[in-house]
């Protein structure tokens, strides 16, 4: 599926709580929100808005604004796994040595061992970025290292959730991007993809942080007991435990697909149970 251009962001949402807020067990993040600081010696631009820091369990989630002809590192990038998602520009992702250009939808894992470097061309470059400790995690034999959001390879479909909310008919088709089948020790990235009507059903992680973002088009995303409108670029944090889901409620001839992308840290076996896989990272 090829890539669109990112709806601009839009004011926070009337349920969505003030960007002083800690993250506690679960928020939404507006792009309106976010807070970024300089990069020193540099013109790149950096936000948090999931860490440890602001209430996190395991995960923190960076939006990096890389200004043109520059590149960008995050610190210790070797120490921790790290996973990529460009949302605006073009330049090329290095892990390690291994470099490769990217685009809009492009995506990258720097397996820990590995440093992380994005590099902009003369347009910028906007990407969001996973990290967590590898935790004592399993190694990938052979690890995926550069991906799309749109690789469809496998697939999860006709997800049901996990219970505790009356689940849709029309069920979201899901793109694991990076997960242990393809070499991620702990970290993974996932893409759901909801046509007009869809829903990546309501669910919960026992014991991972969920961080993803809205990437593409308009939607809802659920958070704890309701549905919460969000645009490209939103970010949702949920503790474990913390009920969350995806939705795009909008149908017509003028609708368009809702996509989002991100996963929970560590990865949680029992999406991958319910596509029919197994979870030993290869």
């Amino acid at each position: 599926m090829p890539p669109s251009t990112p709806s601009a962001p839009a004011p926070a949402s009337a349920s969505a709580p003030s960007p002083t807020t800690a993250l506690g067990d679960a928020r939404i993040i507006t792009a309106a929100e976010f807070e970024f600081r300089p990069v020193v010696g540099a013109r790149t631009t950096v936000a948090t808005p999931v860490s440890p820091a602001a209430g996190a369990t395991h995960v923190t989630l960076h939006v990096v604004r890389i200004a043109a002809g520059e590149s960008y590192t995050p610190d210790d990038s070797a120490a921790e796994e790290n996973t990529v998602v460009v949302f605006s520009g073009t330049g090329t992702a290095a892990v390690g040595e291994l470099t490769s250009p990217v685009e809009r939808g492009s995506a990258a894992y720097a397996p820990t061992g590995r440093a992380l470097t994005l590099t902009a061309d003369g347009r910028g470059l906007t990407a969001y970025v996973w990290r967590t400790p590898l935790a004592n995690a399993p190694v990938g034999s052979e690890p995926v290292l550069h991906s799309s959001l749109w690789d469809d390879t496998t697939q999860l479909r006709g997800f049901g959730g996990t219970g505790q909310v009356d689940a849709a008919e029309r069920r979201a088709t899901m793109n694991f991007v990076f997960w242990p089948g393809n070499g991620s020790s702990r970290l993974c990235l996932h893409c759901g993809i909801q046509q007009p009507g869809e829903t990546f059903n309501v669910h919960l992680h026992p014991d991972s942080d969920e961080a993803f973002i809205a990437f593409e088009g308009v939607g809802q995303m659920y958070l704890r007991d309701r549905w919460i409108d969000v645009n490209a670029g939103d970010v949702l944090y949920a503790a474990p435990g913390v009920l969350h889901g995806a939705r795009n409620p909008h149908t017509g001839p003028t609708a368009r697909r809702f996509v989002t992308c991100g996963g929970p840290s560590p990865f949680d076996p029992a999406l991958y149970s319910a596509a029919g896989y197994s979870s030993q990272v290869r």
